[in-house]
């Protein structure tokens, strides 16, 4: 099996020791992507739905690197700091996967690296 790291300057560089993504044979595992702006690495502003957008532009940003789309993505997992926020994620997270979505885990959390309000990992498939 080949194994290759996956980087992109598009999203935000690991906050700790792990890699933005890893393609392990057919699947690519993209780690969990907070809302932060691959620029000033900071939280984007504007709650739930800013950051939302924002982590979900990351893992499409680490995907095209990649050489994917969201279209190769199989499986997610979301963790939200509130449940409350649970149906404004879905209004954003259906404008990246409009038809046939991924499978789905979403889980609230205590808490979020840099006090954020959602995350999300994704694992593609690069299979023909």
């Amino acid at each position: 099996m080949v194994r290759k790291t996956i980087r992109s300057d598009a999203a935000p560089a690991a906050v700790g020791p792990y890699s933005q993504a890893i393609r392990a044979g057919d699947y690519l595992f993209v780690s969990g992507q907070l809302g932060l702006d691959p620029v000033t690495k900071k939280l984007v502003e504007g709650g739930i739905e800013s950051q939302a957008e924002r982590a979900l532009a990351n893992v499409a940003a680490i995907l095209e690197a990649a050489g994917a789309t969201t279209a190769a993505v199989v499986k997610t997992t979301v963790l939200l700091k509130s449940m409350d926020d649970f149906a404004a994620l879905n209004r954003v997270y259906a404008r990246f996967f409009p038809e046939e979505p991924p499978a789905r885990a979403t889980f609230q959390v205590a808490a979020l690296p840099l006090d954020g309000l959602v995350e999300i990992e994704a694992v593609a498939y690069m299979g023909r």
